[in-house]
């Protein structure tokens, strides 16, 4: 395999040493592990980042279901992609949630029932600027063009999340909601006959996600976009590797056997484009 890039450092983690940095939805977990059960492998492995508090811990940046499905097996190690936080092939970047299902209003009303909150009218000349003021927490936008900017007097990292995390919840708890890239709620009026409106979540820098998860502070679900140039995927690990009674090192030599093996059959291969998979 020729590549302009490093190869992926793919390395066997305990299990129990990775943290996750949002809230997880449990319901995702039950297929997840039928899946990985029947098939024998763990097909992609889950990104991961040191945290910098020396407690040999790792954020999972990217693969929470996969984690979560591994820790319910009682499988004690996983493959896992270790990236660092300076890596020039990292960035992060919010989703926005689509919302649908209730009355606009009542996703207004949802947002006003949260402690430490206020909703202020913007407008659409001032949507990114108000969403990088240091006191907002969101926008959200309605399908009959108003915008409203959530805001917080409250400046403190943690107590910010927290907040952000119960407006999260008090329209996931009660109506539909995915994540979207879109920016514009008038793009998505005819994918959702039931638009309730589009919230904008806030940016975050990845020292700050580090922060939060080191100290155990979870993230709104679906909040979080890591991108990473140069992931591996479709590694196809064996199972019973990882949950074999072998220790790590032994483990772990095992994997660059099988890395070499990959090489000499040529059957890593190394895409520079975008790409679209239609068999995830």
């Amino acid at each position: 395999m020729s590549s302009p890039q490093a190869m992926p450092h793919l390395e066997i983690l305990p299990v129990e040493k990775l943290v996750l940095h949002e809230f997880h939805d449990h319901q995702r977990t039950p297929p997840i592990i039928r899946g990985i059960e029947e098939s024998g492998v763990l097909r992609n492995p889950p990104i991961v980042m040191p945290l910098e508090d020396g407690s040999d811990r790792y954020m999972v940046l990217d693969g929470a279901n996969r984690t979560t499905a591994l820790q319910e097996m009682g499988v004690p190690h996983t493959i896992a992609q270790i990236v660092l936080a300076d890596d020039p092939g990292l960035d992060l970047n919010p989703w926005n949630h689509v919302v649908w299902g209730a009355n606009a209003d009542t996703l207004l009303d949802w947002a006003r029932t949260v402690p430490n909150l206020t909703l202020l009218p913007s407008h659409e000349e001032h949507l990114f600027r108000d969403l990088l003021d240091i006191h907002s927490l969101a926008l959200i936008q309605l399908p009959d063009g108003r915008i409203y900017t959530a805001y917080t007097q409250t400046l403190e990292l943690m107590k910010r999340v927290k907040v952000l995390n119960a407006l999260v919840k008090s329209y996931a708890d009660n109506t539909h909601m995915d994540r979207t890239t879109s920016y514009k709620i008038e793009t998505l009026k005819n994918f959702y006959t039931e638009l309730s409106g589009l919230v904008l979540l806030p940016p975050f820098r990845v020292d700050d996600v580090l922060c939060l998860a080191a100290e155990g502070c979870l993230m709104p679900a679906g909040s979080t976009r890591f991108t990473i140039s140069g992931r591996a995927l479709h590694v196809n690990f064996p199972l019973g590797i990882l949950n074999s009674h072998q220790t790590i090192e032994q483990k772990n030599a095992q994997l660059q056997e099988w890395l070499q093996e990959s090489l000499s059959r040529k059957r890593v291969r190394y895409y520079a484009e975008p790409i679209y998979m239609y068999d995830e």
